[in-house]
């Protein structure tokens, strides 16, 4: 008999040193989870544009505001705006194309980085071909929204932009998409010589996905947008504009219409499920780690009346 209880009792302590296991597993399972969680927030927080807003260069101020933020940060050369989306950035130029990669537009250390100019062109965007980089990050931060216009009809609706550096604003409007691989270098040379604009533009549009006919010749100015493709293995896509003398008004301006407001009233159904907020997901981890705690109890409970009975 002795030997019996004392075999309960270790297997009763084994039994609760495993459910103390599990329980510990997965309270540290839910804290990185949390950690994972806002860590990723700050992150996104970071890049959002609302961070550098009050530094958005405006008819008002006469763009005081912009140099508030080039006093913080000389190497802020622009701010780039694409109507209809999320993008509203300064844009910097460092001496390498390396700073800006995890750099911010304050010149402090930041995993989403910059919209950055390649460092091969002129800072006031009198090449012939004028490359832009930036992450592709989720939540529409950065350039997250470029790989939208391989949607045509965003693409055929989303045409202008503006472009605001040496103390005035000029239009953007955009003319092809295209989808090339990173090391695809008859597109990422920046600063085409005068001799070889024209072999460079017929390259571009040969390979564009979706081309507008706007007239571009050899003697404008275009501006790449050019991101990280989430569809291919060292794929980037690219947004090309043409730099114009007038601006154009922001047609979304007013309805606060953006690319993703219009993909989710295309593509989502009505009564479609809403995402669960995480604190629901906290609160369902901790009642399903309650249940798994409380099993071999109900177990135990069930022997002694099957025993009674």
């Amino acid at each position: 008999m002795k030997a019996k209880k004392a075999c309960k009792k270790m297997i009763g302590l084994v039994n609760g040193l495993v459910n103390l296991t599990v329980l510990l597993f997965i309270i540290l399972l839910v804290a990185f989870a949390g950690y994972a969680l806002w860590d990723s927030n700050q992150l996104y927080h970071a890049a959002d544009r609302s961070k550098y807003a009050p530094y958005k260069p405006t008819v008002e101020d006469g763009g005081k505001s912009f140099m508030e933020l080039q006093a913080i940060n000389p190497e802020v050369i622009a701010w780039l705006t694409v109507y209809g989306s999320h993008i509203d950035y300064p844009v910097t130029q460092g001496q390498d194309n390396m700073k800006y990669v995890n750099t911010n537009a304050e010149g402090l250390y930041s995993l989403s980085g910059s919209i950055f100019l390649d460092h091969f062109n002129s800072s006031v965007f009198i090449d012939f071909n004028s490359i832009l980089y930036g992450h592709h990050m989720e939540k529409k931060a950065m350039f997250g929204e470029i790989g939208e216009f391989a949607k045509k009809d965003i693409f055929d609706s989303h045409r202008y932009g503006n472009l605001y550096f040496n103390g005035k604003d000029y239009g953007i409007e955009t003319f092809a998409f295209i989808h090339t691989d990173a090391y695809d270098f008859s597109i990422f040379h920046a600063n085409v010589s005068e001799e070889n604009r024209q072999a460079y533009l017929d390259n571009l549009l040969a390979k564009a996905m979706y081309t507008r006919d706007i007239g571009v010749t050899i003697y404008d100015n275009i501006v790449l947008l050019s991101t990280c493709s989430s569809t291919s293995t060292n794929g980037r896509d690219i947004l090309v504009g043409r730099l114009t003398e007038e601006t154009h008004e922001d047609p979304y301006a007013n309805d606060g219409t953006d690319i993703d407001r219009d993909r989710r009233s295309v593509n989502i159904p009505a009564g479609a499920a809403r995402i669960i907020p995480i604190w629901s997901l906290v609160v369902i981890i901790l009642l399903l780690t309650r249940f798994i705690v409380l099993i071999p109890a109900i177990r135990q409970k069930r022997e002694k009346v099957k025993r009674k009975t």
